[in-house]
């Protein structure tokens, strides 16, 4: 298994990173939440996880070891892929997650895309024994953004290689929408909304 990479970030997509290992580059699935955090050319090391099917091999990238465990109790469910798993932690914080399972919040799980009613009835069963309790106090939906997620998104984007215009169009088409958060608006959610728009305008 390989338990992580490290190395420089040779490129960047919406959906995935490469990092230069070695001289070979080791393409990573990773969440918008994983690939706001990186940039261009600039050292990172990202908790992996390898899954094996029959006729793919893919690596799955997470900030940290909490990411990359949550990820891989979710996939012990029935139904939960890596896909889905990936979704979830896209959308919550491993301790959200971990909370929203304690507490039996229907409402949190169905806050991720496909996964209705009736599956995160079945998932608050599965997984009540599996993902144990929450390890902080947050409340939070996805990781918190303790700074401004303005310029957090801008860097992101510009990371990813859109031009300081583009970048700074996209952050204000996002901007109703982060306003209209509650709490503290999610860089991850956000990026996934600019994507959309940047991509659109092309």
């Amino acid at each position: 298994m390989i338990a992580f990479v490290s190395g420089p970030v040779a490129a960047l997509a919406p959906d995935s990173a490469v990092v230069e290992v070695g001289g070979i580059g080791i393409a990573v699935q990773c969440s918008p939440n994983t690939l706001s955090g990186l940039r261009m050319g600039q050292q990172t090391k990202l908790a992996t996880s390898l899954v094996v099917r029959e006729d793919s091999l893919t690596l799955y990238g997470f900030a940290d070891d909490d990411e990359r465990g949550t990820f891989e109790l979710l996939q012990t469910a029935s139904g939960v892929g890596p896909r889905l798993a990936q979704a979830m932690l896209a959308t919550h914080s491993p301790d959200a997650l971990r909370r929203a399972i304690a507490t039996g919040d229907e409402k949190t799980l169905t806050a991720v895309p496909g996964i209705g009613k009736r599956g995160a009835q079945k998932l608050l069963l599965e997984l009540k024994d599996r993902l144990g309790e929450p390890l902080g106090t947050s409340t939070g939906i996805g990781v918190p953004v303790s700074t401004g997620w303005r310029d957090q998104l801008h860097a992101a984007l510009i990371g990813l290689g859109y031009a300081t215009r583009e970048a700074d169009e996209a952050v204000s088409a996002v901007a109703p929408q982060a306003e209209a958060a509650e709490g503290t608006p999610q860089v991850g959610q956000l990026l996934k909304a600019a994507l959309q728009t940047l991509n659109r305008a092309r």
